[in-house]
Formats: structure tokens, C-alpha cells, sequence
């Protein structure tokens, strides 16, 4: 959980992009640019981190990514005037990104095969820490930025929280002992949420269409949420009309339900169904955003911005355990490692078409608000065609336990 809040202060970024437009003159599409990259090179430490993990062991990857992560971002204070917007790409954005990537898969597989009796739950706990992450930090970085006019002087104190955060964290990370099982478990491969019978590596699991399937689930979902978690406190402001100070504070709550949703929906997946439960996800987030341009009223527009934080948390807290069940925990960190090109992929679409879109249309949210509705509607395809596959993944091992 303390290594989770530390990479989850990546989504406090929205409070970042007014002073960095006013202090370097940057246009709103090159203020969430450093973000986007993040996001969009977390594929890579996953992928890397994933299969690592799968052979090494949790600990040496999560302290190795979470180190990384941090000295991106004090290196990102180094950034002196508006023609430096590279560098700060290349450290917070680069660095930074492969760096959480690595660290932030490592406890979702590793837990995986420490609670297979209860792995939505389990992986939603797992993550709920990340989205938890800015509710910490949106404000504190507000107060920072506001006493300082070196805005990226910021990234040092911050970078150095991370580091000594995932030290402490990552140090007591490790995979359970071949063989290990829950005692009194009994794994079931029917009910509510259930799980496949054979084992797959990555090669195998990439020549299922399950696996683009859950990719494609997993890749639209961020495409909203994260969309939304770039501008919110910027969208809090011109549609609600309410002060900077009050959309900081806003987005630090925002976090709470980002984090809530990392586990609600993974519980409740455990007793509906995976499929059911990402139906609900994008339902939601599809109604929200058709609302949303029109909320006027601080009261309403907060109201449905936790909403799609809820659905958006709710995709990372469900999509771990939902891998597990497809294609079984031994190698879970590669599988799912690779599926965070779906973060990825969503990372860098959802906030440059809404920053697009946003300038294009005259700096107003309407349309992009109404296009990301329209994506999520058509991402509701896709949950009732994902079934579980059969090969061609070898038969389960006794100690492979299956998912609830």
C-alpha cells in the first residue's frame, strides 16, 4: 500500500497544469505532455517488470521501478524555462513512467498467489493504494506550488517522499513458496466469477483473442477515466466555476473514490462476474459523461466526476484478478504486465483527444465530454464477447489454485 500511494501521486498531475502553463507559457496540450508520456511508457516497465518478477521475485523489480520512478521526478526539478518542456518529458515522463510501470505491477501478481481464494478483492486492495495516491499529494503539491515561483522546484521534494516510501515498502515484498496453497481452499471452476482450467505464458496467452479482448476492455476504460483525471481540476473550473484552491482540494477527494473503486468493483466482481461488473464500469462512465458538460452546479458536477473516478479505479481493481482467472497465476506478471499497454494506450489517447477537442472546439468541454461518452457506449460490446478460453495453456498444476 505505501509503494501504491507513492505511484499514485502520478494522477495529482492535473494540479500542475495551470501554474506550468502560466510560468513557461505552454498551451494546455503541452502541459499535459510530460503526463501523457508517463502514462504512456508505463507499458514498457510493466512488460519488462512482469516478467522479471515471474523469475526474480518481487522485491528486486519494485525497488528497482520505484527507485526509478522517484529520481525521475526530482530530476523533473532541474526544468528552468519554457523551452525545456523536453527535458521535463524525458525525466518525469520517461524515467518516471518505466519506472512505475515496473513497480506498480510487481504487488498486483505477487498477491495474486499469496490470496487466490479471494483475488478480486485482493487485487483491488492491491491498487486501491494507487488511486489513493493524490489524495495525499494534490494538496500538498498545491501548497507548494503556491509558495514558490519555481514551479518545478516542486518535483524535489515530492521525488525524495517517493523514494523513501518505496524503500520502506518494496523491502518486504516476496512471492509465497512453490507448492503454497490456502488452507481449506477449495478452487472451483464454475459460479459467479469463474475461473479457467489451464495455465498460460505470455506466447500462449497472446494467441488467445481473450486476451485482445480484455486489452480492448481494459484500453477504453482508462481512455475515459484518464481523459477525465487530466483535466479535472481545470474542467471543475470552467464548467462549475468554482476557484483553483477549490478544484485542488476537489481533485484530492477525486482520489478516494479512484481508490474506493479499485475495490468495490473488484468485490463485486467476485460475486457477479467479471464481465458483468466492466458492463457496469462504462455504463456508468458513459451516462456521467453525457451529463457532465452541463453540470453547472459545483454539488452535480462533483458528484459525477467520483462516478467515473469509481469506474475508472474499478478497471485496474477488477482486470488483475480477471487475468488470473483467464490464464492462471504463474505467470501473472508477464500477462498482466503486458495488458498495461492498455494503460498506455489510454494514457496518451484519452488526454490528448480531450485537450484536442477542448482547443478545437473553443475551449469548451462539451464536445470532448461527449465524445468519451460515446466511447464508452461503444466499449459495452465487448465485456458479452470475452469468454474464457480453454488452449491452448497447459493443464492447471495441484498448486495452481483457480479464482472464486
Amino acid at each position: 500500500m505505501l509503494v501504491q500511494l507513492a505511484l499514485g501521486a502520478v494522477y495529482a498531475w492535473s494540479v500542475f497544469n495551470k501554474p506550468l502553463q502560466e510560468a513557461f507559457g505552454w498551451s494546455k496540450s503541452e502541459a499535459v505532455l510530460p503526463f501523457e508520456v508517463a502514462i504512456g511508457t508505463i507499458f514498457i516497465g510493466s512488460l519488462i517488470g512482469g516478467r522479471v518478477q515471474d523469475r526474480r521475485g518481487p522485491r528486486v523489480v519494485a525497488l528497482g521501478g520505484g527507485v526509478l520512478y522517484a529520481v525521475g521526478n526530482i530530476l523533473a526539478s532541474l526544468v528552468s524555462d519554457g523551452d525545456q518542456l523536453w527535458l521535463l518529458v524525458l525525466t518525469y515522463g520517461v524515467l518516471g513512467g518505466i519506472g512505475l510501470g515496473a513497480a506498480y505491477i510487481t504487488p498486483i501478481a505477487m498477491l495474486t498467489k499469496w490470496f487466490p481464494d479471494h483475488r478480486g478483492l485482493i487485487t483491488g486492495i492491491a491498487v486501491a493504494g494507487f488511486g489513493f495516491g493524490a489524495v495525499i499529494t494534490a494538496p500538498v503539491a498545491k501548497t507548494l506550488l503556491n509558495n514558490t515561483t519555481d514551479k518545478p522546484s516542486v518535483f524535489l521534494p515530492l521525488g525524495l517522499a517517493y523514494l523513501v516510501a518505496v524503500l520502506l515498502g518494496a523491502s518486504f515484498f516476496r512471492n509465497p513458496p512453490p507448492g503454497y496453497q490456502v488452507a481449506g481452499f477449495v478452487p472451483v471452476t464454475t459460479g459467479r466469477a469463474p475461473a479457467g482450467t489451464r495455465v498460460y505464458t505470455l506466447a500462449e496467452a497472446l494467441r488467445t483473442p481473450q486476451w485482445y479482448l480484455l486489452t480492448g476492455i481494459l484500453a477504453l476504460n482508462v481512455t475515459c477515466g484518464i481523459a477525465f483525471i487530466s483535466q479535472a481540476a481545470d474542467a471543475a473550473q470552467a464548467i462549475a466555476g468554482v476557484s483553483s484552491a477549490t478544484a485542488a482540494s476537489m481533485v484530492a477527494v477525486l482520489g478516494l473514490f479512484n481508490g474506493a473503486g479499485r475495490l468495490c468493483w473488484a468485490w463485486l466482481s467476485d460475486q457477479t462476474g467479471r464481465m458483468v461488473a466492466f458492463g457496469g464500469m462504462l455504463a456508468l462512465q458513459a451516462v456521467c459523461f453525457f451529463i457532465l458538460p452541463h453540470a453547472a452546479g459545483f454539488a452535480l458536477f462533483a458528484v459525477l466526476a467520483a462516478l467515473i473516478y469509481l469506474a475508472y479505479g474499478g478497471g485496474f481493481g477488477t482486470m488483475p484478478a480477471t487475468a488470473a482467472d483467464y490464464f492462471g497465476t504463474p505467470h501473472a506478471g508477464a500477462v498482466y504486465g503486458a495488458m498495461i499497454v492498455a494503460w498506455s494506450i489510454g494514457g496518451v489517447v484519452g488526454p490528448l483527444l480531450t485537450a484536442t477537442l477542448f482547443e478545437a472546439s473553443g475551449n469548451s468541454y462539451t464536445l470532448p465530454f461527449t465524445v468519451l461518452a460515446v466511447i464508452a457506449l461503444v466499449a459495452l460490446v465487448l465485456p458479452p464477447l470475452t469468454r474464457m478460453p480453454s488452449r491452448p495453456g497447459t493443464p492447471r498444476p495441484d498448486d495452481e489454485v483457480t479464482g472464486p
